[in-house]
């Protein structure tokens, strides 16, 4: 089935063209990733499909049988909404249906309760409201009285990932799901388990991320936005990258045709007499096409620099037994650790485990509760932060950068200028010379990445460097970084990054704990889910001893107690067969319990409708069956 059809896009605003007559195709069960550089127009193609821009020319039909959904960057809201309310404000008959139903709860009405419980069971609305309580759930968000104008952004964008899975599986239509940067703000859990949901669902996805680890989980399809053209690529990320440097290695060889033909060309029009004939004009225009192809402009900067930073010392920074807490949190406790010249070291953990406060104690913009830093006297930090750019609305990229210096110092005494500099980094000429204002927002955080960079510094500090970064920058930041000689500490939930750039992690596993791991992130991430499946194995060993020794108490001290009391009622003597029904219940509960979590471990995990509706009624009747064994057992005890 047809979703989409697109034919001759065009778009532009002012001077700069962002593509041009560009035709695609989406069909049901495609999973398509968007990958370009920031300011390529890969957002307002999204709003094109979604209706909110109009094209300068060309058509696209959407099939009136479908609806798209956009998971966007700007969330709309009203803030005195609950968490709850902002959930129910979507408009489908199993939200309906859920809105009657605990209206009706609190009304007390029975016939308005016998009405609502007719269209909870005829929009299957209870499987909804328990899907709906498990996305809530992975996504880390419990409180739902909590009101949307007290969140922070990342809480915000979480809610608004929630409600969008919510609405993909509320509706029973055909579903085009558009989703821009969808795991910025995520840990890495989150993002693993929204990689496996959408993984196993049953949806079209248009999908505009930075993460390579989660586009080749869960996209089959790659759409490439260069040079106001659109290149489509089936595979993965890496089939991608072949594609664009054999596609790259045509056109340089197409180039260099060209411009050989293009000299020979030349003479012949300057020695053409300035009457024409149809044969000569047509020459002429040949010409003029070949001139095009001759002066296409392909350079690609290299950032195998020699660069000059200011000398690094024997000391470098060192931290001592540094503790750290808000109220009753505990964030840092008698952390130590001495930071040496070149390394590289990633930082990981859950939001609001104190990562970023440990980088603000580190340069001071925080006080420490306890503890000493020594930081070594020729050390320059660079810091890139989540706070984005302080600029003049009016200025301009490369006056904003020459600000710093007119050149940029590499080793031997060169040097290069800014805009060879700016170039490194993506900005065209034309850019280059825009008001900064004028950047999207992509393109601005790109910019503040090279101010940092610019002002040289030798030890630099990251925290979130690749929210918001197209993967063209990502890829020119990475052979930065790889070549750069200073000491690096990153703080990302961006899996692919860490891996290529750090070899040690500190992990923040809470309650000011802190893990030091040498290795890659993939590789603490196995070394973690191992300890963790030990650690479960343990505490179920365990629990099974507990039960054990409390139903050997329970055994004995039936024993001691007397068969008649004067201060105890008089117990009566099971019969032959209530004694085999008791053993039979002790037995079969455990059973029951283990059967139960499995099942909640699977609605868990599950993402298929079919599948979900299955489980929840094995559930309710293997409850209903437990609660049935608990007071039966009661009973009998008595």
């Amino acid at each position: 089935m047809n979703y989409v059809a697109a034919e001759n896009l065009t778009k532009s605003y002012g001077i700069k063209t962002l593509f041009k007559n560009i035709s695609f195709n989406i069909n049901e069960g495609d999973k398509i990733a968007i990958v370009a550089k920031n300011g390529s127009g890969k957002s307002t193609l999204l709003k094109i499909l979604m209706g909110k821009e109009i094209a300068d020319s060309g058509n696209v039909v959407i099939n009136k049988d479908i609806q798209v959904v956009l998971f966007d960057q700007e969330i709309d809201f009203e803030s005195d909404l609950t968490i709850e309310e902002f959930m129910m404000t979507l408009d489908s008959a199993p939200i309906l249906a859920l809105k009657k139903y605990h209206h009706a709860l609190l009304s007390g009405n029975p016939d308005e309760m016998e009405t609502a419980l007719a269209e909870m069971e005829i929009h299957k609305a209870w499987d909804l409201e328990n899907e709906m309580s498990q996305i809530l759930s992975q996504l880390k968000i419990t409180d739902l009285t909590a009101k949307m104008g007290m969140l922070s952004g990342g809480q915000i964008k979480r809610v608004a990932l929630a409600k969008l899975l919510t609405e993909t599986r509320a509706e029973h239509r055909h579903t085009l799901l558009i989703m821009d940067e969808p795991t910025n703000h995520l840990d890495v859990e989150m993002v693993e388990w929204l990689e496996s949901y959408l993984n196993k669902a049953k949806i079209t996805l248009l999908l505009v991320t930075h993460d390579r680890y989660f586009l080749d989980a869960v996209c089959g399809i790659i759409w490439e936005m260069e040079d106001q053209n659109l290149y489509f690529h089936n595979g993965s990320y890496a089939t991608y990258l072949e594609n664009k440097m054999i596609r790259e290695d045509n056109m340089n060889s197409t180039i260099d045709k060209a411009q050989n033909l293009y000299r020979k060309e030349l003479e012949w029009m300057r020695r053409q007499p300035k009457a024409r004939t149809t044969k000569s004009k047509s020459r002429q225009d040949d010409f003029y096409e070949t001139e095009k192809i001759a002066k296409t402009d392909t350079r690609k900067e290299s950032l195998e620099l020699d660069f000059e930073m200011k000398r690094l010392g024997n000391k470098i920074l060192e931290l001592k037994d540094i503790s750290k807490s808000y109220g009753d949190k505990l964030l840092l406790k008698d952390f130590s650790y001495s930071f040496q010249r070149g390394e590289k070291v990633g930082i990981v953990g859950k939001n609001g485990a104190g990562k970023s406060t440990l980088l603000n104690i580190i340069q001071g913009f925080e006080p420490k509760d306890s503890g000493e830093i020594e930081t070594g006297e020729t050390i320059k930090f660079g810091y890139f932060s989540q706070k984005g750019l302080k600029y003049k609305e009016e200025e301009r990229v490369i006056d904003f950068i020459k600000d710093i210096s007119e050149n940029f110092p590499l080793a031997n005494g060169r040097t290069i200028s800014a805009s060879q500099f700016l170039r490194l980094f993506l900005f065209d000429d034309q850019t280059q010379y825009s008001p900064i204002s004028k950047l999207s927002g992509g393109e601005k955080r790109r910019l503040h990445l090279m101010y940092i960079l610019y002002q040289n510094p030798n030890f630099l500090i990251f925290d979130e460097p690749t929210n918001d970064l197209d993967l063209p920058t990502l890829t020119v930041l990475e052979n930065f970084l790889l070549n750069f000689q200073g000491s690096l500490i990153i703080v990302s939930h961006d899996r692919y990054f860490m891996d290529r750039i750090v070899d040690h992690i500190l992990a923040f596993e809470g309650e000011g704990k802190i893990k030091d791991f040498i290795g890659n992130f993939s590789e603490y991430r196995e070394n973690k889910k191992l300890e963790d499946g030990n650690k479960k194995s343990d505490d179920g060993s365990k629990k099974q001893e507990v039960a054990v020794e409390k139903t050997e108490v329970s055994k004995k001290t039936e024993t001691i107690l007397p068969a008649s009391n004067s201060a105890l009622p008089t117990k009566k003597k099971l019969s032959f067969k209530e004694q085999r029904e008791l053993e039979t219940i002790e037995k079969e509960i455990p059973e029951f319990e283990a059967k139960r979590a499995t099942i909640l471990e699977q609605l868990n995990n599950e993402t298929d409708y079919e599948k979900i509706a299955k489980l929840s009624a094995e559930l309710e009747s293997l409850s209903e069956k437990l609660e049935n064994h608990e007071m039966r057992w009661l009973e009998l005890q008595e």
